[in-house]
């Protein structure tokens, strides 16, 4: 089922073609600025979530921020990577620590 949101978005709710339930606006439909501003919302919240948020809320949760970042990685497919953010970064930080 479709419903209106203010402006032109349209906001999803039902279940897709996997049988997820979707929720918020199609991230494929979100403009860059928009996807980021979803994408550090989701970031900010999830830590209350895991902590105080029911199963549903955190199974939502999940849904949605792998949904958002799975739009990100879409668009960005070669994002720059932090060389400290690696298996062998993070060796090389820590000499004889097995990663």
């Amino acid at each position: 089922m479709c419903l209106r949101r203010a402006g032109t978005r349209t906001r999803t709710e039902g279940t897709d073609d996997r049988g997820t339930t979707m929720t918020g606006v199609d991230p494929g439909l979100l403009d860059d600025q928009q996807l980021m501003k979803e994408l550090e919302t989701i970031h900010r919240t999830r830590h209350d979530t895991l902590l105080y948020g029911s199963n549903d809320a955190l199974r939502t949760h999940n849904e949605r921020m792998a949904q958002l970042e799975g739009e990100y990685l879409r668009r960005h497919p070669r994002r720059p990577v932090a060389v400290g953010r690696t298996r062998s970064g993070a060796r090389e930080r820590h000499p004889g620590c097995e990663a």
